[in-house]
């Protein structure tokens, strides 16, 4: 490999690590208000959310059950404050069972 894409693999190592290490550094949980901290609860969910949403559409266009179902288990989820794991993990569930049952 050239020099050249030590420099590229290096960059963007510092450039991913960077944003994680930061608010480690910086911020003290305990100097963050209330507020911001329940915002920043949040925004786990939200991302699922952005991330999910096209498959609900896409999952099967001759089936948009599948999508509604699995939307449907995770937003239930999600309300009741499960682990983002959970939440993921309780939708990959339903949408075993309800293909099993399908079938």
């Amino acid at each position: 490999m050239t020099e050249e894409i030590y420099w590229m693999i290096a960059g963007m190592a510092i450039v991913t690590y960077t944003p994680r290490m930061l608010p480690l550094v910086l911020l003290n949980a305990s100097r963050i208000h209330p507020r911001l901290q329940g915002i920043l609860k949040n925004v786990p969910y939200a991302i699922l959310g952005a991330l999910i949403f096209p498959g609900v559409i896409t999952i099967d266009p001759n089936h948009l059950s599948f999508g509604i179902i699995g939307a449907l288990v995770a937003f239930i989820a999600a309300y009741l404050n499960w682990n983002v794991i959970l939440v993921v993990l309780s939708s990959i569930l339903a949408l075993s069972l309800y293909s099993f049952i399908e079938k």
